[in-house]
């Protein structure tokens, strides 16, 4: 175009493709709902279990992380080299779906959905046992990785199997005890929770708030240790549940034996 007699180059604007757009949605979405999971999260782990405050803190973290896993599992398979993103997603499908199902499903009843879960838990644990076995016997691991597979990465490939193997096992025994009910009830929910929330907090100290710090991206050691605390709580609350007795053993409405 013309401008005071000098001849400016015109500058063609590429618009955004819709596919770009919807991505960067994703990425607003995935960030914002894991920011409310990890808030109302935190709360339900301290508020008096069975409060008010408990159960819609609880109901919000829920709401919350299936939000954000769901995009997470788009964005696994938009942007490239992240699909085992998709794997870890899943995995925070089913822990916060399994465990919502254990406090709402009437005890000593199994259905349809825990045959689903216990199917999707095989799903996910064979890749990992697979990628586990490999890695310890040195050989080469069924797929191409962005990220090596070694430190704190093969870290979280044994543990992921290792949970994953646990999930499976008691998926297993309620499937085939018809249901649970009682301390072990309460425990699945426990822990399924506890360490969706550690997934969550992980996510957002080690990929996100990382990101906002100066220079190039990089993880300080005190970023890992946030994601411990639900880990020491889950523990606290299992040994409460199961061992102790915080859970009042002698209630005969808990005392159902599937």
């Amino acid at each position: 175009m013309w401008i005071s007699g000098r001849r400016e180059p015109l500058r063609s604007k590429k618009k955004a493709s819709p596919l770009h757009e919807i991505t960067i949605l994703a990425y607003v979405l995935h960030v914002g709902t894991g920011m409310i999971a990890l808030a109302a999260g935190t709360l339900a782990l301290f508020a008096r279990k069975g409060s008010y405050l408990h159960r819609r803190a609880g109901t919000v973290f829920v709401v919350a992380m299936v939000v954000m896993a769901t995009f997470a599992a788009y964005l696994a398979i938009a942007v490239p080299g992240q699909i085992v993103n998709l794997f870890i997603a899943t995995f925070t499908l089913y822990l916060v779906a399994t465990s919502w199902m254990a406090v709402h499903r009437k005890e000593c009843m199994a259905g349809i959905t825990e045959r689903i879960g216990l199917f999707i838990a095989i799903c996910l644990w064979a890749p990992f046992a697979i990628l586990s076995f490999q890695l310890a016997t040195a050989s080469p691991p069924f797929f191409n990785s962005a990220v090596p597979l070694k430190g704190p990465v093969l870290i979280a490939i044994y543990t992921f199997t290792a949970v994953l193997t646990i999930a499976m096992i008691g998926d297993t025994q309620v499937v085939l005890s018809g249901g649970t009910s009682g301390a072990a009830r309460i425990a699945r929910h426990l822990w399924r929770m506890c360490f969706a929330l550690t997934l969550t907090t992980g996510s957002a100290f080690t990929n996100g708030f990382s990101r906002l710090l100066p220079g190039p991206h990089h993880v300080p050691p005190l970023f890992f240790f946030p994601q411990f605390l639900p880990l020491g709580l889950l523990v606290f609350w299992i040994i409460r549940v199961r061992f102790t007795g915080w859970f009042r053993q002698n209630d005969p409405a808990q005392l159902v034996s599937c």
